[in-house]
């Protein structure tokens, strides 16, 4: 079985013990055995970013998007052999995977322009015969915490831009798929970036993660990942005087309108809720419905879901892989008996599945006839698990849709300018879709939400500037 390493320092340093990868499409199939590292391995990176940043941040910002333009063409030269990976060890199809994989590149590419776009200002001083300098600079050696649902789509929009400004990186990716990001890993080795500019420490993050957040050498953390987690790392960060970025959980709304075009409502929601395997922070696990349009809507998804294929990520023809743990099992199987505990109707799926492999199979669930104030419609599953709420009207959808601790994604399906143009406005979202799905978004534009389900500047496009650099103003008297 072969054995992969950490990266510190330019070095591939093992650790004191293993951990298996597992297909959960296939139990039987072991991707390999990763390294499980310490807070040792945790100094020694830091230690080593440290040590590269002054020359990295100071030195050729064409050497700098070189790199990462280097970067992005491995990643897309090779994107069905990272996309394969993918699948193998989180269970979205392969289609997804390698869709996935080729947004990394893309990520990567977009970084190494921005390289060479990083601006300033240069101002008059209200004081005669004084200038007046704004300028952007890294912020300094970064802790980025990466959670199994993208495995390389959420490092990658972290690294580049960490590297594109300046910054030295220190990665901890989710403990549950640590292969694609060795892959990503293993590429930026040979980039040609000098060494101890990016590491790589896997392992449980309960022992890296806790001991990057609390690193005195750690000047910013961005983090995706879950609402606890997040929190706790806000509050250890702002202690110790770390920037902090937050990425967190959703209970993201898909409204449906009367006047929607019913077959393209089913579709949107279908996708949103049950593609990835539900397992999307952009998910929709609310389809709120307005009345008129309510009966179809519920007939046309279970014909429609009746038509999706569970099975082997890797199969062709599969729509949705399985679960990717035993324990995300287990908790989407848990709600589903709260769902129908509350009173709600399953309408249709929600069992398990036994097919050909041994893996965490289950059919997409979805509720009818449940209220806004059930615990499904309260607290994320993270799984293909969706209830529909009926509502009377637009004004009773909008007021539903924003009656959520979260706010990362909403949509509404609407051929109404008027209700679409309102809802834009008025939903409490980061992101907002008119006839489209929830999940499903670009590597050059901001990502992000509010209330609870994020926190700090946004990731991605030229935004996220705002959190890998800091501000200095100068002045000089002429």
């Amino acid at each position: 079985m072969t054995e992969f390493n950490n990266l510190i320092n330019g070095e591939w340093l093992a650790g004191k013990s293993y951990s298996p990868n597992v297909n959960p499409s296939n139990l039987a199939d072991v991707l390999g055995q990763y390294t499980q590292g310490d807070a040792a391995h945790v100094d020694a990176a830091v230690a080593a970013a440290t040590a590269a940043f002054p020359a990295w941040a100071t030195g050729s910002i064409q050497a700098r998007s070189d790199a990462l333009d280097k970067i992005g063409t491995e990643i897309l030269a090779r994107k069905e052999e990272l996309g394969t990976l993918l699948a193998r060890e989180e269970g979205k199809t392969k289609a997804e995977g390698i869709g996935e994989a080729t947004r990394a590149g893309q990520i990567f590419k977009f970084f190494a322009g921005e390289c060479l776009r990083l601006s300033g200002e240069v101002l008059p001083s209200v004081r005669p015969n004084i200038g007046v300098e704004i300028t952007r600079e890294p912020v300094g050696v970064v802790g980025l915490i990466t959670p199994w649902n993208f495995p390389i789509a959420i490092p990658a929009w972290k690294i580049a831009p960490a590297l594109a400004f300046g910054n030295c990186v220190v990665l901890k990716p989710a403990d549950l798929v640590p292969g694609s990001a060795w892959a990503l890993s293993e590429i930026i080795s040979r980039s040609g970036i000098p060494a101890g500019v990016f590491n790589l420490v896997m392992g449980r993050g309960s022992v890296i993660g806790e001991a990057l957040v609390n690193h005195p050498g750690i000047h910013a953390i961005s983090f995706t990942g879950s609402v606890g987690v997040g929190r706790n790392i806000a509050i250890q960060c702002v202690t110790n005087h770390k920037k902090v970025q937050l990425e967190m959980g959703g209970k993201n709304p898909q409204v449906i309108l009367d006047d929607a075009d019913l077959a393209q409502a089913v579709e949107l929601s279908v996708q949103s809720a049950f593609y990835s395997t539900g397992q999307r922070c952009t998910a929709s696990s609310r389809l709120i419905v307005t009345e008129g349009i309510y009966p179809k809507f519920i007939e046309a998804m279970k014909a429609r879901m009746a038509k999706i294929k569970v099975g082997d990520a890797l199969a062709q023809g599969t729509d949705v892989g399985p679960v990717s743990s035993k324990s995300q099992l287990n908790q989407d199987m848990e709600y589903i008996a709260i769902g129908k505990g509350e009173g709600a109707t399953l309408a249709a799926g929600g069992e398990l599945l036994k097919l050909e492999t041994d893996g965490y199979f289950m059919s997409p669930a979805l509720f009818s006839e449940s209220a806004a104030t059930m615990r499904i419609n309260k607290e994320e599953i993270f799984g293909p698990v969706a209830s529909v709420i009926r509502v009377k009207n637009y004004e009773e959808a909008l007021a539903t849709a924003n009656d959520t601790e979260f706010g990362l994604s909403a949509g509404i399906a609407t051929t109404s300018l008027k209700y679409a143009t309102h809802f834009k406005r008025h939903s409490q979202a980061g992101m907002v879709m008119v006839n489209l799905p929830t999940a499903g978004v670009d590597y050059h534009v901001p990502f992000g939400g509010r209330k609870g389900s994020s926190y700090g500047p946004r990731e991605q496009g030229k935004y996220a500037q705002e959190f890998f650099t800091t501000v200095k103003t100068a002045y000089t008297l002429a």
